[in-house]
């Protein structure tokens, strides 16, 4: 995918504000790219892959782990598996396409449920436990997103990799996404506290675990993809419909309104939402996605704008507000654009 480029200082309070961040977090560099009126504008990158000495720098093909960004891509490959006719529907319940889980404690579970973080479902020591009723409130599980990558594989016969790499990474030639089972020189050292519990490595190439990498340039242009609803190069790459689904609010008209608005799995900025991760001036019908590395992907229609930032920090320092800061890097964003 060719970006034209020319780059400008419209934008430079928001690199000031993501450089602010990265002195914050406990992290080795970062970077900033931002796609504004079908233009590249800013792109900057900073620090090296790790804290050890002669580490590489930060450069153009540098490749971050994404962490909980991969959302959108399994997002994606669910929209793609409804489009196509594998899915009947996303109010489908999760045993039709998972019969190993006809156990009470799935009863009621839809596939909207998961795409929306409203399953209510949790898992503890190796044992799901229920938190509430499906669609009755709002939690951010894990349990959710391995759910539907089961349920991807078994209704399509194919991996979410397979799907996201047939369907839009290589129609767009992309060589800098992708799970890796294995460390090379291009990815990005992950910092983190010794022995954190929450930390996992994966050899799975599959879409199915946290071992995303993605660069900079690779996810400003995934963003901007789904601002053109796929619609590239003069080509529609994938129907429309895949990306609207994806990134328009399917959380159940029964949940509260001041609870955090999911696409599939997509942040959508709806109505003001408790926890959210959008800041207050950006504008509706944006969405976001957001990584435990501080990663973060943020497309805004109305202006045309596809912002990313990028680090390689793991979870936040005691008492960083990490949905504070990302709330301000969009408005931040918004009022560069507006001012």
């Amino acid at each position: 995918m060719e970006i034209n480029k020319k780059l400008n200082t419209q934008f430079n309070p928001v690199v000031a504000n993501v450089r602010k961040t990265s002195d914050l977090v406990d992290c080795s560099g970062g970077s900033v790219f931002i796609i504004h009126d079908d233009t590249i504008v800013t792109e900057e990158y900073w620090g090296n892959h790790s804290k050890e000495p002669n580490s590489r720098r930060i450069q153009e093909d540098t490749q971050f782990h994404v962490a909980s960004v991969r959302k959108s891509y399994i997002g994606f490959a669910v929209a793609y598996a409804v489009h196509e006719g594998y899915l009947d529907s996303i109010d489908d319940l999760l045993v039709k396409y998972l019969p190993q889980y006809s156990m009470p404690i799935f009863n009621g579970t839809t596939i909207r449920h998961l795409l929306t973080h409203t399953h209510g479902l949790t898992s503890s020591n190796g044992e799901i436990q229920r938190e509430f009723p499906p669609g009755a409130d709002w939690s951010y599980r894990g349990i959710g997103i391995e759910l539907l990558t089961h349920i991807v594989k078994n209704a399509t016969g194919k991996s979410v990799a397979e799907i996201v790499v047939n369907n839009v990474c290589n129609p767009l030639n992309f060589t800098e996404t992708g799970w890796y089972g294995d460390i090379h020189d291009k990815l990005v050292a992950v910092i983190r506290k010794p022995n954190d519990p929450n930390w996992t490595t994966s050899k799975s190439t599959k879409g199915d675990q946290a071992n995303m990498y993605v660069s900079s340039r690779e996810l400003a242009k995934w963003g901007y993809f789904h601002l053109k609803k796929g619609y590239i190069g003069g080509k529609q790459l994938v129907s429309k419909e895949i990306i609207d689904m994806a990134t328009s609010i399917q959380s159940p008209s029964s949940l509260d309104v001041k609870l955090p608005q999911n696409g599939f799995l997509w942040f959508v900025k709806g109505l003001p939402a408790r926890k959210s991760e959008m800041g207050e001036l950006v504008s509706k019908g944006s969405f976001q996605i957001l990584g435990y590395t501080g990663v973060t992907l943020l497309v805004i229609p109305q202006h045309n704008l596809v912002a990313v930032r990028a680090f390689n920090s793991f979870g936040s320092p005691q008492g960083f507000e990490y949905l504070a800061d990302v709330r301000e890097f969009g408005n931040t964003v918004m009022t560069c654009l507006t001012n």
